[in-house]
């Protein structure tokens, strides 16, 4: 897990000389961009579910043994620990680096049974392939068995998106629930 991480860190992109073509600072890391997953109701859904509200988007897998759910309890824990009116106004997305397994209704109830807030999406292998793309997240199916009891090794980040969709910054595997709090209370507006 450590080497997905590791190559996780050197493939996400900065743009490092003059000015971005749409104006953006230098040294901004590209993260982010058009998706198209389904939700656990069979509704198609895109980059556009991000608008709106501070987001975080995590990658990973319901059948995970160890990283995906350590993350997403301190996730939800986190959640947890903001106020109603802060809390409104954050969602997370679960997407699913499995789609051979984690169904819609799988993914879903899996997100779900960490905290009401976390949305679980999955779709084709493309659509995924597309969405962790534009998200620079590396993710490879361990082809070391023969039936479906395999692993996916992943970059295991929480992006934070602001209320445009725009990467705001992220937090590593392993963040405390406090640490992830305390970075999005100064982000999240009440209405």
């Amino acid at each position: 897990m450590l080497i997905a991480v590791s190559i996780a860190i050197v493939a996400v992109k900065v743009i490092d000389e003059g000015p971005s073509e749409t104006g953006g600072l230098i040294g901004q890391p590209t993260v982010g961009g058009p998706f198209t997953l389904v939700n656990g109701d069979g509704v198609t859904v895109t980059e556009k579910l991000l608008l709106g509200k501070i987001s975080l988007v995590y990658f990973g897998f319901t059948f995970c043994p160890d990283v995906c759910p350590v993350d997403l309890a301190n996730i939800a824990d986190a959640l947890d620990l903001l106020k109603k009116e802060k809390l409104k106004n954050v969602q997370v997305l679960f997407v699913t680096v499995d789609p051979e397994r984690d169904t819609q209704k799988v993914v879903s109830e899996y997100a779900a049974a960490f905290h009401p807030n976390i949305l679980g999406l999955t779709g084709s292998a493309e659509q995924i392939r597309e969405a962790a793309r534009s998200y620079r997240v590396y993710y490879a199916k361990q082809d070391n068995t023969t039936d479906d009891n395999y692993l996916v090794s992943h970059s295991a980040y929480t992006y934070v998106m602001d209320t445009a969709g725009k990467y705001v910054k992220h937090f590593r595997t392993n963040t405390s629930p406090e640490e992830i709090a305390e970075g999005l209370k100064n982000l999240i507006r009440p209405n």
